[in-house]
């Protein structure tokens, strides 16, 4: 049985990791090198690294921030924002991305998912889905939660990964930097309805809404402020995960 996966999530602009509440409020919250690099020493499993101003810019990802961080990981990299098409993807495959996570585009032109996944392969593509919660359910939303696509979450991550995403990125927009715990019931209904796995996000204040998540059928759990923030490491959270049962690697 695979290991449960503790990834921190590094949010980038203008080449700086930032983070905010509901994707907006963005503060600086330090060096992206810097920070891979503290994190993999603490045990994570996996970085993800989104610029989140790229798509919202109409620009591509910086690439420059790519390599730097590559050259100090041994852990695989997941890379998202401004991803247009497959020679985008590429070249951050190029730069040192293990894995591509791609959003808005996907959204706007589904067949982007199975285009990445033929080119690259299933394992390379991360479709990341950003959820906001609306009477009985889910709606997608895109361009850094700024518009509504009226898309259903659970029917869209059904279909990411019956064309071709290997793994889902599924984000609660309103539990995003909230500390107020992953949106279970929407964890729950996803990772029941596809058979990929699926990396929850968005709301963990500590290893207890880590513990829900990986109940709640996770196969990884992405946390970023309570990091970049000091208030807690890499290597205490699996520690309480581990007390816990929850299998990750020590």
């Amino acid at each position: 049985m695979l290991a449960n996966r503790v990834i921190p999530c590094l949010d980038i602009d203008a080449g700086r990791v930032v983070k905010g509440v509901r994707f907006s409020g963005l503060r600086d919250a330090g060096d992206p090198v810097e920070s891979a690099a503290t994190y993999e020493a603490q045990g994570a499993d996996e970085i993800v690294l989104l610029d989140v101003s790229a798509t919202p810019q109409g620009r591509a990802n910086n690439l420059d921030v790519v390599s730097s961080v590559r050259d100090v990981l041994s852990i695989p990299l997941t890379v998202g924002g401004g991803i247009k098409g497959t020679d985008d993807v590429a070249r951050l495959l190029e730069a040192g991305a293990d894995k591509v996570g791609i959003n808005t585009a996907a959204v706007e032109r589904p067949e982007l998912i199975s285009e990445v996944s033929r080119r690259f392969g299933a394992q390379c593509t991360v479709v990341a889905v950003d959820a906001a919660t609306r009477p009985g359910g889910w709606e997608v939303v895109v361009r850094s939660g700024k518009e509504r696509t009226g898309l259903d979450v659970i029917e869209w991550c059904q279909k990411a990964a019956a064309i071709g995403a290997g793994e889902l990125l599924v984000t609660s927009w309103d539990r995003d930097g909230t500390g107020e715990g992953y949106d279970l019931a929407l964890i729950s209904h996803v990772t029941a309805a596809v058979a990929v796995p699926v990396i929850a996000s968005g709301g963990a204040s500590g290893s207890p809404h880590m513990i829900q998540a990986f109940d709640a059928g996770a196969s990884a759990t992405l946390i970023a402020s309570i990091l970049h923030d000091g208030l807690t490491t890499v290597a205490s959270l699996k520690t309480g995960l581990l007390a816990a049962g929850i299998g990750v690697r020590p």
